[in-house]
């Protein structure tokens, strides 16, 4: 394990919280709580039939030191969590269409995580991200001012770690969101022990190329310094000018970057989902993500091509947000 989750698993097991894993029946998700209860880091809320699980687990080899495992039909507290549900909903939702919702893992898990019950959730190896960040739109809901979740990978190789975003959600954000995104995206680098260095990205440098879409970038860099003066962040940039000393010292030799970015804000979730992919399949980065920002309570969404060691290392970047925002409050 890297030395960045070597030191999140510290700071995590000392307070030992609580994460829900709503994909109780598939192989990667009961192999991940069995590492994070055996390791008691983590403490995994599992949804599903307990015999089911039980099953499963011996059928793989896996044992459980401290799980919980939750049947939505036969939760004791169910009448608790529709009237809970029916209310957060705001006459959305019915009492018969609100058990109806959940029934499905993904609501319950999220509901758990809502009242209190769970520290955080960890979806997605089965579902699609739609599937998971649905729910936490409806309950979890964004912090106050933010307009909308976004989603970033850290990308860890050795002792090096950058954060990208928006990898997952956004398809175009405009200069108002692309702003949100990078502060947002700043204060997620500091959970990771980044001191962060901002930079906006574009096919332009400071100007040298003008259209549409670098003045959208070009704005939203301007918003994001007049919203928090107190970040470093600049651009519009081109990749190296951003991440090369070299060639931000011709490119931009005034940016206070000065080539030594870590956080870096793609323009489109294209260019974003493309950024993550490239680094990960040619420079060899593990990605951990996507990481969802902006919501009341951490929710992080799986992908469904995923391994074993991303759910235990996403379930403990959860468990860490969630430490966090404990603290912050």
């Amino acid at each position: 394990m890297s030395d960045l989750f070597t030191e999140i698993k510290a700071q995590v097991k000392s307070h030992y919280p609580n994460v829900v894993l709503p994909e109780g029946m598939d192989e990667r998700i009961i192999e991940a709580a069995s590492q994070l209860s055996n390791d008691e880091v983590v403490k995994p809320i599992i949804i599903g039939k307990e015999s089911d699980i039980y099953a499963k687990a011996k059928e793989l080899g896996v044992t459980f030191k401290d799980v919980e495992i939750i049947e939505p039909a036969t939760y004791k507290h169910l009448d608790e969590l529709i009237a809970s549900f029916v209310e957060r909903r705001k006459g959305k939702e019915t009492e018969d269409s609100a058990r109806e919702k959940l029934m499905q893992e993904n609501y319950f898990g999220t509901m758990l995580v809502h009242v209190d019950k769970a520290d955080g959730l960890v979806s997605g190896a089965a579902h699609s991200t739609g599937d998971t960040v649905r729910p936490a739109l409806q309950i979890i809901k964004t912090q106050p001012g933010i307009q909308k979740t976004s989603g970033v990978f850290v990308m860890v190789k050795g002792d090096k770690k950058f954060v990208f975003g928006d990898c997952a959600i956004n398809i175009a954000p405009n200069a108002d969101e692309l702003a949100e995104i990078a502060i947002a995206t700043a204060e997620t680098a500091k959970v990771f022990g980044l001191d962060p260095k901002v930079a906006m990205l574009s096919f332009s440098t400071k100007g040298s190329a003008s259209s549409i879409e670098t003045r959208k970038v070009s704005e939203a860099t301007k918003l994001a310094q007049q919203q928090r003066p107190d970040l470093v962040i600049d651009g519009e940039f081109q990749f190296d000018a951003a991440f090369v000393p070299a060639v931000a010292q011709k490119k931009a030799p005034d940016s206070p970057l000065k080539g030594e970015a870590n956080v870096f804000i793609f323009p489109s979730l294209e260019s974003g989902n493309l950024g993550y992919k490239i680094a990960q399949r040619l420079g060899g980065y593990d990605a951990i993500g996507p990481i969802l920002q902006g919501l009341n309570k951490p929710v992080n969404d799986l992908s469904r091509g995923c391994n074993v060691a991303d759910v235990y290392k996403l379930s403990l970047i959860t468990a860490m947000q969630s430490i966090t925002r404990k603290v912050l409050a």
